[in-house]
């Protein structure tokens, strides 16, 4: 993606004059999993690693932003995102090997810095990054055990003493006061709590004096003044150890603030640089390709041969309910046209193709399709004249035999919106709101504020979060009675059509089934 062209070097550090030299990797550059990220990167990476990197980086806080719009509780976004992060952004506990240490931190570094370059350039931009990145900060500092949270505290330069022990006793009715339900709160989700379903004064004021507390000038943390979360005495507030994520991640979110301000400043630098400026550019948009392996109720490529012949030409029609919006738009566009234009039939196609219909059954479902009577339909010679070898080379068995894959949700919404009589792309994005509100209201949303919930995702510019939050609505009964029964429900971003048909099919196999859309 960078072009190839002859640059001047007079200056320019490379890779074989080692700039790197005498780093090590030992974790004395990355000494704890959770910073401030205040010392920039550097040492050179390569241009796969900068982009890569980055891209890991983003999907994470994609899925935070999309948390977020969808209305989750913290606890239910860390539950979400835990996941993702193991995979993408891993920052183990000191116990396991350096070597690997060393690397993961040196990605989440590395990572965010670039990622600063590429969400500094407006008051937007910037805004959002610094809410998904507190966010995160928020998360991993739940997962570091309590002597790395200590250690960490210490090691950030924060205007506060350790209250001593006379302070304590002193101030111990007024301390116990504004902390009794934090700590009620905190020992609730105790193993004592859960068998005795019961929390004593006793065990609140025992707790107490196994709780470290700070006192630092009020005006850091307004909020737990405001709430009386906090003792104020001359001035000063003192706060529980228990409350000390609240002044971290406001002081964390204030200095990235200032930072992406300064790097916008600097930006202009790096407009010679036509290797980086093209990468900076997409990251800035904010949509990235989230691998989706299509489960076992489609095919991921091939001429679907292999998948279960459950779905057929046949009793396709049956799963439209299964079907994302898109989808259903793009079925009925058919059924009633008995023809769609080309985006149409390859959004439609690749994705029939995606829940198991194979390349034999998909030929019998597109002929009958466009040769049954009424409007638009055609005979059997112009079906096999003009469309049948497009069909057969979606399944890869015609032409250079490629293996086409469903288009997922950036790609779709990547290409040109629908004219007059076409029925493709995202009914999030194309649709108006009247429209799009009539068509919600068919799926079963007639509640005027989620309603309104879901407009107003769409018309900020979020359609795949207006999606997942769609399926959320709509499946809210089956989803809360999965988790009841101990079955685990992926509540992560739909990024896939076909996602949001398997997620259907997987909660049609573990509810009763019939269920009302």
């Amino acid at each position: 993606m960078f072009r190839k062209v002859r640059r001047r070097t007079d200056g320019r550090r490379n890779f074989d004059s080692n700039p790197s030299k005498g780093f090590t990797d030992d974790l004395s550059r990355y000494p704890r999993r959770l910073t401030f990220y205040r010392m920039p990167p550097l040492e050179e990476i390569t241009l796969e690693e900068f982009e890569t990197w980055a891209i890991d980086r983003l999907k994470v806080l994609l899925e935070i932003e999309s948390c977020q719009s969808r209305g989750k509780k913290f606890k239910e976004t860390s539950s979400i995102v835990t996941p993702i992060l193991s995979k993408l952004l891993p920052l183990n506990p000191p116990s396991k090997e350096s070597s690997s240490l060393y690397q993961e931190r040196k990605k989440d570094h590395y990572s965010h810095f670039i990622l600063r370059l590429a969400f500094c350039r407006s008051d937007e931009l910037r805004r959002r990054f610094v809410k998904a990145e507190t966010a995160l900060f928020k998360i991993r500092y739940q997962q570091l055990g309590l002597q790395e949270q200590r250690e960490f505290v210490d090691s950030i330069d924060l205007p506060w003493e350790e209250v001593s022990e006379g302070e304590r006793e002193q101030f111990r009715d007024q301390l116990l006061s504004c902390s009794y339900n934090a700590i009620r709160s905190t020992l609730m989700q105790t193993v004592d709590y859960q068998r005795t379903q019961h929390v004593t004064d006793q065990q609140i004021s025992a707790y107490l004096d196994t709780v470290k507390f700070y006192r630092l000038p009020f005006e850091y943390v307004p909020e737990l003044v405001s709430t009386r979360q906090s003792f104020l005495h001359l001035g000063y507030a003192y706060v529980g150890e228990f409350q000390r994520l609240s002044l971290i991640a406001t002081e964390f979110s204030n200095f990235l603030m200032e930072q992406l301000q300064a790097t916008m400043k600097a930006l202009p630098t790096l407009d010679e640089d036509d290797r980086l400026v093209p990468v900076l550019n997409n990251l800035s948009k904010g949509y990235v390709a989230i691998d989706y392996k299509l489960n076992g109720y489609g095919v991921g490529e091939g001429d679907g041969s292999d998948s279960n012949d459950m779905i057929n030409a046949g009793n396709v029609g049956q799963f439209v309910q299964d079907f994302p919006l898109c989808m259903q738009i793009l079925m009925e566009g058919v059924q009633q046209n008995h023809h769609l234009r080309y985006s149409g039939r390859q959004q439609l196609s690749l994705f029939l193709k995606g829940i198991g219909l194979n390349a034999e059954e998909a030929l019998k479902f597109w002929q009958q399709q466009f040769t049954a009577m009424g409007p638009g339909s055609m005979s059997v010679e112009k079906f096999n004249k003009d469309y049948r070898y497009s069909f057969r080379h979606n399944y890869g068995l015609e032409g250079g035999h490629i293996h086409y894959k469903p288009w997922d949700c950036r790609t779709i919404i990547s290409k040109p919106g629908p004219t007059k009589n076409e029925y493709h792309g995202c009914p999030y994005r194309d649709l108006h709101r009247d429209e799009l509100s009539t068509r919600l209201q068919q799926l079963g949303l007639e509640d005027d504020t989620r309603l309104g919930e879901v407009l107003e995702l769409s018309e900020r510019g979020e359609y795949q979060t207006a999606c997942t939050k769609v399926f959320e609505l709509v499946n809210r009964e089956r989803i809360d009675s999965c988790l009841k029964q101990g079955v685990k429900v992926d509540e992560s971003s739909i990024v896939h059509p076909n996602q949001y048909f398997d997620r259907n099919r997987y909660l049609d196999e573990h509810t009763e089934p019939t269920k009302t859309k």
